[in-house]
């Protein structure tokens, strides 16, 4: 098909990636190990984890994973945060030739027991914090073999005892949990370390994670992404950051700022994967939310990519201690998850001189469907151009091509998109088209030369008295409004128009009433778009990643 967006590529960007460079991720993984031995690649805590520790340590729990009876295909459960582990963690289950299922650490007892008995996952790495959690259900899951790891596990003997006795015993943290059968995390290794590890051979269509859904829109599933579609999106991303990386001095690291989390596909091939290819620092920050301890971790290094959804770029710009972060170094801001609001944006360009490209994609895309050239000037509003490789139409709802301009569900087809959902052919039938588009629910628009903008999730559209109102420009403008720190907007049943518009605003400014909000609007919306109900609240409901819950708050209404 025509790629008209190829034509508004910054110079040295490709139009396609070469998808064979490797056959799997442990190829890739292999390779970066060796090269790149010496440097540190994770830093957490004010503590380096080198390559060739990651090498060590990865091989070591791969022979512990095999020596547990696992075999080949079998699924394994990581839930943690950012930790150090996570990475040894991933490593090791490739390595292995098993699949990776993360899992939300924050998950309750009913939702981890359904992304257990659903992926059927053999063995599960947990952090012992969220241990009790995993007690009740274990009796109801197939999940045998337990690994138990510790905040300071990887910190050093003197200062991993000083931060698991804090973690523990001062702090909290861990409720009391049962767990007999479970190994600790240095035993695990040392078993291992004495034991055999067989490197199986792997191909590009092995699986290599089940990715699930973030279950916002229902019952949660497994994106089943194979080891060629995390091997192209890691090289789609690295040929797109091709304009940012090529300002990094000759013998420079890349340091990157993982603060999102590890087991959201985001972070995970944005972060995670693409540090190990470029031999990149990974600086770990396990509790984006503590802003406090955040900003002390961005202010004690310079830093050159920092990924991160809007409400993140938003707290960071509002907290008066980002004026101690040297944002000198800093080359690219990727915004994704959700919508980047103009209002961040803005904000966020005029405290550290670099602008927020806004890119788009979803667990079924591993994840980086399109985005932004990272040498933008300034916010564009829109979520950028395909990836090289990549191919994106909008559809109409009978599946035909609607004229550019015009509003259709984006469908995107390239080497990143998933194999399907797990053991559930009913539901990818409804999302994968014959010629291999995959349709992502979302509405969106493109222009003549490619330039993408989404205009809502196709559920979340409100229908007012026939008109299409589209949420997300709701929120956009009343986030603009002074002394609004954030808001979200929800259809809600009305008996005249079918639907209404509720916004729910968390304030900035005390001082801010209904009344200032429904005038703004006025002057900013056409009527059917204002909001009839305004509700303020103290914070807006979210997922762990920061994404705003729109459905909970419809429940609610």
């Amino acid at each position: 098909m025509d790629r008209p967006w190829l034509q508004q590529y910054p110079p040295g960007v490709p139009a396609d990636v070469d998808v064979h460079a490797y056959a799997s991720l442990p190829a890739l993984l292999n390779e970066s190990f060796a090269r790149h031995a010496e440097r540190p690649a994770l830093r957490f805590m004010g503590q380096d984890v080198r390559y060739a520790q990651l090498d060590a340590d990865s091989r070591a729990l791969a022979a512990w994973l095999q020596a547990q009876g696992l075999v080949r295909g079998d699924r394994v459960a990581l839930m943690m945060p950012n930790v150090p582990q996570y990475a040894v963690a991933v490593a090791a289950v490739l390595r292995a030739g098993l699949v990776v299922v993360n899992v939300n650490p924050l998950y309750t007892a009913r939702e981890l027991e359904h992304q257990l008995k659903d992926s059927g996952a053999r063995a599960i790495v947990i952090l012992e914090n969220f241990a009790a959690t995993l007690e009740q259900v274990l009796p109801q899951v197939p999940t045998k073999a337990v690994l138990l790891a510790s905040m300071g596990d990887m910190l050093g003997p003197l200062k991993g005892a000083v931060v698991n006795h804090v973690v523990r015993r001062i702090r909290q943290l861990v409720p009391a949990f049962r767990l007999p059968e479970a190994v600790r995390w240095r035993e695990a290794l040392a078993a291992g370390r004495r034991g055999v590890f067989q490197p199986p051979t792997l191909g590009p269509d092995d699986i290599a994670v089940l990715q699930y859904t973030g279950g916002t829109t229902g019952v949660s599933k497994g994106a089943v992404l194979l080891h060629r579609n995390l091997v192209a999106n890691m090289l789609q991303s690295e040929a797109w950051n091709q304009p940012a990386l090529a300002q990094l001095a000759p013998a420079e690291q890349y340091v990157n700022i993982c603060a999102l989390p590890l087991y959201h596909i985001f972070a995970f091939t944005t972060c995670l994967l693409l540090g190990i290819r470029l031999g990149g620092l990974n600086v770990l920050i396990p509790n984006p939310r503590d802003l406090p301890a955040t900003i002390k971790a961005l202010a004690a290094q310079r830093f050159h990519s920092l990924p991160a959804v809007n409400t993140l770029f938003q707290a960071l710009a509002h907290h008066p201690d980002i004026a101690h972060v040297d944002f000198g170094a800093l080359k690219v801001c990727i915004g994704g998850g959700m919508a980047v609001q103009s209002a961040t944006a803005r904000l966020w360009l005029e405290k550290t001189g670099c602008p927020i490209v806004e890119g788009y994609g979803l667990s079924e895309t591993s994840p980086s469907a399109t985005c932004n050239p990272v040498d933008s000037s300034s916010f564009t509003g829109t979520i950028g151009l395909p990836l090289p490789g990549t191919d994106v139409m909008l559809l109409d709802d009978h599946g035909h091509a609607v004229p550019p301009g015009t509003p259709g569900e984006i469908a995107i087809r390239g080497p990143q998109v998933m194999a399907g959902y797990w053991q559930r052919p009913d539901e990818t039938a409804k999302v994968m088209t014959a010629d291999g588009f995959f349709r992502t629910g979302d509405i969106g628009t493109m222009d003549a030369r490619g330039w993408l903008r989404i205009v809502d999730r196709k559920k979340d559209m409100i229908l007012v008295s026939g008109f299409n109102v589209y949420p997300n420009e709701v929120e956009d403008v009343i986030t603009q409004m002074p002394g609004v720190l954030e808001c979200a907007a929800v259809g809600v049943p009305d008996p005249k128009a079918g639907e209404a518009v509720k916004v729910v605003v968390v304030k900035q400014d005390p001082a801010v009433t209904e009344h200032d909000i429904r005038a703004f609007c006025e002057a900013n919306l056409t009527g059917y778009k204002r909001p009839k109900l305004v509700e303020f609240r103290a914070e807006l409901p979210k997922t762990p990643v920061g994404k705003i819950l729109r459905r909970e708050l419809r429940d609610a209404a």
